[in-house]
């Protein structure tokens, strides 16, 4: 019913989606319980799966983390439920699946009939802690602040400025391209290739496009 693995920065916590849920707090709490002196101070990411954990249930597992020395970091899940009860309680979340993402990021799903890629849009500003993956394209009406991740496994497009972390061909695909009205992305990567924003002072907002051109990543005007 819970599964615990270290992780670089803390514990990795799954709980069964298909137990009832205050039977598996129940485990969770033994398991802590077991090894207290371990586990104290690390940081939690819980990964609850399909299981929809309203806003009430989420404030107690994080409250039980708490009791015995834990806190609650980031929640994964596929229902919006759990990622709109982790939002609500300051709680950084993942999205497991462009499904899930979909709900809770109000994303639109689209393919098109000229046989492309589909992808995901998103109508809103990424805030810091927010993380999109999409096996696609993700597209972005609005700002990705600094602390924000996107993970693509096509193209990235942000309407709006780009401060956070965006990473294009995930899968390897160093065809993939990143474009923003304002391209400053605190670390970006495409297919294998990595690349950072250096600091200027006389950087002037304008749309660019971010590709790979003999084997480096190079930033051009995006017309």
């Amino acid at each position: 019913m819970v599964t615990i693995k270290g992780i670089n920065d803390g514990l990795h916590i799954t709980l069964d989606a298909d137990q009832e849920w205050n039977v598996v707090t129940a485990e969770l709490a033994s398991r802590i319980d077991q090894q207290v002196g371990f586990y104290t101070g690390a940081k939690v990411t819980l990964d609850v799966g399909e299981r929809p954990v309203p806003k009430d249930q989420m404030a107690g597992v994080k409250a039980l983390l708490e009791r015995r020395g834990l806190s609650l970091a980031c929640v994964q899940s596929d229902s919006k439920t759990s990622l709109d009860a982790a939002t609500v309680l300051d709680i950084r979340t993942i999205a497991l699946t462009a499904a899930s993402a979909n709900e809770v990021d109000g994303i639109a799903p689209y393919d098109s009939e000229e046989g492309g890629t589909s992808g995901v849009m998103i109508r809103r500003t990424l805030r810091s802690g927010r993380t999109v993956h999409s096996q696609g394209h993700v597209v972005i009406y609005g700002d990705v602040n600094p602390g924000a991740e996107v993970v693509a496994g096509g193209d990235v497009v942000v309407w709006g400025r780009l401060r956070g972390k965006v990473y294009a061909g995930a899968n390897g695909d160093a065809n993939a391209m990143v474009c923003a009205l304002d391209m400053m992305p605190t670390q970006l990567r495409i297919g294998n290739l990595f690349s950072t924003s250096p600091p200027d002072k006389r950087h002037k907002p304008k749309p660019e496009v971010a590709l790979v051109r003999d084997g480096q990543i190079v930033v051009e005007a995006w017309n």
